[in-house]
């Protein structure tokens, strides 16, 4: 579900501290019934395990695929306009303590590079020569004595064309990728046991 982006601003977060420079481009959140404070790290498990063999709508699947064609033939996704070449890793602007914590994550082989994670938030990034993208996800109780997952998109559009792009694909965004996200997410911590066994068995999620 979609919320305010107050709603992650209002947060004791330490990513605020590294990012006054990005802007929040969306705040969404994802119910876990049953989940506890402590519960976050599992979440975040069964969702990297959930990415590898998760079977997304076909619509889903379209856009990315001519996501990632577009991005082939126009060169945005080259090395040279990512991590480390374009821009600087949010990992650089971290005290070595913080930083470090990325280390202990668990591996996915999604787009993303790990940042930070602690007990109650995380976040990765990836950059591309359209923008550079963080992904936050928080653990938040919810007042009724259980916890939900909360993701922020923070932006930094390269550009005209970046702010372009981002304008683009919003409709994209909000009526297909987010829901089907959503589902993906939540159905991810359902049957968190499932596929925390799969990955240990299997490797999943482990590069």
């Amino acid at each position: 579900m979609r919320i305010p982006k107050a709603a992650h601003t209002a947060q004791p977060w330490r990513i605020h501290e590294f990012t006054r420079d990005f802007r929040i481009e969306d705040v969404w959140s994802f119910r876990a019934p049953g989940a506890g404070p402590d519960d976050f790290p599992v979440m975040l498990d069964a969702l990297k395990a959930a990415y590898d063999t998760r079977k997304e709508p076909a619509a889903t699947r379209f856009l990315f695929a001519v996501r990632w064609k577009l991005g082939a033939l126009l060169g945005w996704d080259n090395p040279q306009a990512g991590l480390g070449r374009r821009v600087v890793s949010l990992r650089d602007r971290l005290p070595c303590d913080l930083a470090q914590t990325a280390n202990d994550a668990t591996p996915c082989t999604d787009p993303f590079t790990e940042v930070y994670q602690l007990g109650n938030e995380a976040a990765r990034e990836l950059a591309n020569k359209t923008v550079h993208d963080i992904m936050h996800l928080g653990w938040v109780p919810t007042g009724d004595g259980g916890y939900e997952l909360r993701m922020a998109a923070l932006v930094k559009p390269n550009g005209l064309f970046g702010r372009l792009y981002m304008a683009f694909i919003a409709p994209f965004r909000y009526l297909i990728i987010y829901p089907a996200l959503t589902r993906q997410w939540e159905r991810a911590w359902q049957d968190r046991t499932r596929l925390l066994t799969k990955a240990a068995t299997y490797g999943v999620g482990n590069g």
